[in-house]
């Protein structure tokens, strides 16, 4: 049995995290997938239940689950110089080392490109972010008012786990191509780390390709003619700026989807923020957070060698397909007039 939490975040992560619930149940209960449903508080709830937006009680119930859904959080209302609102720093707790943001267009949905397929891989614990890189004190300084340095750190092992994460989802793929994108003629060590890994480890997938993309060519690449890949893997803060830049192509963050994975749990959580402005009017678009709950049953799935949960994804994967190809119940940002709770009751109902 899996065990999944739930994490409902702030303002339209009300809306949006149990459209993704009520979808995952019905694919669950198609295939006769067991999964043990827990729901645990966290942002200005945990704050309001518990005295801070990451209480303890919801770090030790995620310690005992596979996975989780975490709706949006709205750090950017939180008071400032106040140790008890945070945003909650998830990633780092439980170690989920990779970003995996799928783009995908769809054929009746306004993009600049067409039948565009990718995977992004963005390495997360380490590189340029301080919050993720440093254990203590700060990853900048300033020595005096004139001089501003910041740090970046790329280990073998995390280079290593990120490169891996992407040849696997590679294999699960038609084309089976990984584009490692890097500045390595520019930055020899910390770069030359990073595509050293990735060699190494492409070594182990005989089955797919590796092709090796400086920084700067891949985001003029990637604008015009985004077709060319299929699955790429980079470090933290390339894939934190190429990242927005696929979802750009597709539509933009309302269809971008994601996955923080670690070893052995993942949390599925959108792009997307937490959107104030449209709290409470149930107009926010579901996809998002739906096609992440799907990629966690996926990669649950594979790394737990469930195919019920496979298959459960498969399915909410042409559901969505199919909803969207109808073009009935759809909410205002794709087009159409339908509410949040009715294209994720149309989703669930074509499963």
């Amino acid at each position: 049995m899996l065990k999944i939490g739930i994490l409902l975040g702030d303002d339209i992560g009300l809306e949006v995290v149990p459209e993704c619930v009520k979808v995952m149940k019905a694919a669950a209960a198609k295939v006769g997938l067991a999964v043990q449903w827990r729901e645990f508080s966290i942002g200005r709830q945990g704050h309001e239940l518990h005295g801070h937006t990451m209480p303890q009680v919801t770090v030790d119930g995620l310690r005992d689950c596979d996975g989780w859904i975490t709706g949006p959080i709205g750090h950017g209302a939180y008071p400032r110089n106040d140790p008890t609102w945070i945003m909650p720093p998830l990633r780092k707790k439980f170690d989920l080392f990779a970003s995996i943001k799928p783009v995908r267009s769809y054929p009746n949905i306004k993009s600049v490109h067409k039948n565009v397929d990718i995977v992004f891989l963005r390495e997360v614990t380490e590189g340029m972010q301080s919050s993720d890189t440093i254990v203590a004190g700060a990853g900048e300084f300033r020595p005096n008012d004139e001089i501003s340095i910041g740090t970046r750190v790329v280990t073998r092992a995390g280079a290593n786990r990120v490169a891996r994460e992407a040849f696997e989802i590679a294999r699960t793929r038609p084309r089976r191509k990984v584009a490692a994108v890097h500045k390595e003629p520019v930055y020899r060590l910390v770069c030359g780390m990073f595509a050293e890994e990735c060699r190494k480890v492409a070594k182990e997938f005989p089955d797919c390709t590796l092709e090796e993309v400086l920084v700067d060519g891949f985001a003029m690449k990637v604008v015009m003619n985004p077709q060319q890949y299929d699955v790429v893997v980079t470090t933290n803060q390339f894939g934190d700026i190429l990242t927005d830049e696929g979802a750009g192509l597709v539509g933009g963050l309302g269809l971008a989807p994601g996955l923080c994975v670690g070893e052995r749990q993942a949390m599925a959580q959108a792009t997307h923020g937490s959107a104030p402005d449209i709290a409470g009017k149930n107009s926010a678009n579901p996809y998002a957070l739906i096609m992440s709950g799907k990629m966690l049953l996926e990669w649950l799935g594979r790394k737990r060698n469930e195919p019920k949960a496979v298959e459960a994804a498969r399915l909410i994967d042409a559901a969505v397909d199919k909803v969207i190809a109808e073009a009935q119940h759809l909410t205002a940002d794709l087009g159409g007039t339908a509410s949040t709770t009715a294209m994720g009751d149309a989703i669930a109902a074509m499963l």
